[in-house]
């Protein structure tokens, strides 16, 4: 049965309600403080058919409603209008970030932000290495059979490892490797460095293919073979700000879930481009999140996703709110990184 638009402006007054109070909403509170233009009677009846459709439900003795996973997701689906940012969040955000020394700095000052803003738990994924480019390779001599390889994404992301040479190596050998290596492999994304790793060997000439077969291994091993993911996490003292129904009553599910990397890479990791999106409750595929909601999107220079940022919280969220920071954040820090 389809809800008519006076069904869903009561639900939408639920939402918001439960939302600001955390107290269950009862038909007289709706009447006094919106203007529904009808009566406590009707709202009771409107309630009556939105808690037999699965959109709001009673939660113990209590004669007021809360919203369900279902009443939260028509709300942000149809029911939600996304808050702009007032100019003084919109200079706090550029502030805050624009000071930012390095990447490490920009993820960090990041998802401090998104806590703060948002007061929910905030996750932010290190610029991907297997989305990045190679900006500039380095060798740093430190022995004359020892060098170091330092990489530089065009993510800001830095690698650094040991080389071992199987001989020593002379000082414009280390040059004429560096040249060769930067001249084949910058502007080139990681994963498609293997075939050009190779040809360095196949092409370097006769004196320099000892070194350059050795440095090749360690080039592979940065570019391609080591790619882990690296996440930021804030805000975790938010989830105890909540009601008693947050959460079922019970945050060690959730705690659970946060120490586990490879849960919040599912989690905000794999967004499509300029897309927002939004997990509520039973949509999670984690069990342990079965009580949370989730906003996440990805974010980078330009139209390139390297990363992805978002909050998670009671399913009880202020979702305009929370959907238009975690939309401006990223924004930022794309912007950031395009400039860096």
């Amino acid at each position: 049965m389809g809800l008519d638009d006076r069904k869903l402006a009561v639900l939408r007054a639920i939402v918001e309600d439960y939302v600001a109070t955390q107290e269950p909403v009862g038909s007289r509170a709706l009447v006094e403080r919106h203007q529904l233009g009808v009566s406590p009677a009707t709202v009771r009846n409107d309630m009556a058919v939105l808690e037999e459709e699965g959109y709001i439900r009673q939660p113990h003795t209590s004669a007021g409603r809360v919203p369900t996973d279902r009443g939260y997701r028509l709300f942000v689906d149809r029911l939600s209008r996304v808050k702009p940012l007032s100019p003084a969040e919109r200079r706090a955000i550029e502030r805050f970030l624009v000071g930012a020394v390095d990447l490490d700095d920009v993820v960090h000052r990041t998802v401090r932000l998104l806590a703060q803003l948002t007061r929910q738990v905030a996750v932010v994924q290190y610029p991907s290495l297997a989305r990045s480019s190679v900006r500039h390779l380095e060798l740093v001599p430190i022995s004359t059979t020892r060098l170091m390889l330092v990489m530089i994404a065009d993510t800001g992301r830095v690698e650094q490892r040991l080389v071992e040479m199987p001989a020593p190596i002379p000082a414009e050998d280390v040059t004429d490797l560096r040249r060769v290596v930067n001249e084949k492999l910058v502007g080139t994304r990681l994963s498609d460095t293997p075939p050009l790793v190779q040809a360095l060997v196949d092409e370097a000439s006769p004196g320099l293919r000892p070194a350059m077969a050795t440095l090749s291994s360690v080039l592979l091993e940065t570019l391609v073979e080591r790619h882990e993911e690296r996440i930021a996490l804030a805000g975790t003292a938010n989830l105890t700000r909540g009601g008693l129904l947050d959460f079922q009553g019970s945050l060690r599910p959730i705690l659970e879930a946060l120490e586990e990397e490879v849960v919040l890479l599912k989690l905000i990791g794999e967004v499509e481009p300029s897309t927002m999106r939004v997990r509520i409750g039973d949509e999670n595929e984690i069990d342990n999140l079965r009580a949370a909601s989730v906003v996440s999107t990805g974010y980078g220079p330009g139209a390139t996703i390297v990363g992805g940022l978002g909050v998670l919280g009671p399913t009880r969220m202020d979702y305009p709110g929370t959907i238009a920071t975690v939309r401006a954040v990223a924004r930022y820090v794309g912007d950031l990184l395009a400039q860096n």
